[in-house]
C-alpha cells in the first residue's frame, strides 16, 4: 500500500476502534459499525460494492453490508487494518495508490469531525498535493451535479474546475478541504464560498455532491 493510503487505514482503524460502534458520523444514517462494515466491503466483496455506483447492483449491496455489519465489531476492525486480500484490485499498488488515499482520509475525517470536539489536523504539504493532484484527475466527476459552476481553488491560486455553468461558485481552502467539500461534507469541510448568494446557498445545499 502507498505510505499516505497506509497512514489513513491505520488512523481511520484506530478512531473506528476508540469510538466504538455506535458513534456518529458523518455518513447519513451510517454509525461507526456501517462505515466499518462499508470499508471492509468495498474492498473484499467486489460482487457487492459495485452498487456504490450502480443502481441496480443496490439491493445486493445493502444484503452484504447487512452481513457484515452484523460480524463483530472488532472483526471488522481487525479487517481493515489488514488491508485487503490478493485477489482484490485494491491490493494492487497502483489501484491502492488512486483510490484509497482519498477514501480514507474522507473516512477518517467522516469519524473525527462527528464528534462534538474535534480539531483540525495539520497535514504535511506532499500529503495535501497528493490530494490536490487526485482532486484535479476527478474534480470534473465528482462536481457534475452541482447546481451552479464550481470552482476549487488553493491558497496559493491553483484552481480546478469541478463543474462548468453560471453562475459561478469559487471554493477556496487547503486541497484536503476541497476534497471533503466535494464528495459531499459541504457542512464540515473549512472552506471558503464566494459568489452569487442564492448561488452559494444552492450549493452547500446540494445533495449531488459527492458519493
Amino acid at each position: 500500500m502507498s505510505t499516505f493510503a497506509k497512514r489513513e487505514r491505520l488512523l481511520l482503524a484506530d478512531l473506528l476502534e476508540t469510538a466504538g460502534p455506535d458513534a456518529p458520523t458523518l455518513c447519513e444514517g451510517w454509525r461507526t459499525r456501517e462505515l466499518a462494515a462499508h470499508v471492509v466491503v468495498r474492498e473484499r466483496r467486489p460482487d457487492a460494492a459495485g452498487g456504490i455506483l450502480i443502481k441496480q447492483l443496490a439491493s445486493r449491496l445493502d444484503k452484504v453490508m447487512e452481513e457484515f455489519a452484523a460480524k463483530p465489531y472488532e472483526e471488522l476492525i481487525q479487517l481493515i487494518r489488514t488491508g485487503p486480500p490478493r485477489f482484490s484490485p485494491f491490493s494492487l499498488k497502483q489501484v491502492d495508490e488512486a483510490s484509497n488515499i482519498v477514501e480514507f482520509y474522507v473516512h477518517t475525517e467522516d469519524v473525527r469531525r462527528a464528534q462534538p470536539d474535534w480539531t483540525s489536523r495539520e497535514l504535511d504539504p506532499v500529503f495535501q498535493d497528493s490530494l490536490w493532484s487526485r482532486l484535479e484527475r476527478t474534480a470534473r466527476l465528482m462536481g457534475r451535479g452541482s447546481p451552479t459552476g464550481l470552482v476549487l481553488r488553493r491558497p496559493d491560486g491553483r484552481t480546478a474546475v469541478a463543474h462548468r455553468g453560471t453562475p459561478v461558485v469559487t471554493v477556496t481552502g487547503e486541497p484536503s478541504e476541497l476534497v471533503l467539500f466535494l464528495y459531499g461534507r459541504q457542512n464540515a469541510a473549512k472552506v471558503g464560498l464566494d459568489g452569487d448568494e442564492d448561488a452559494i446557498a444552492a450549493v452547500h445545499e446540494a445533495k449531488q455532491l459527492g458519493i
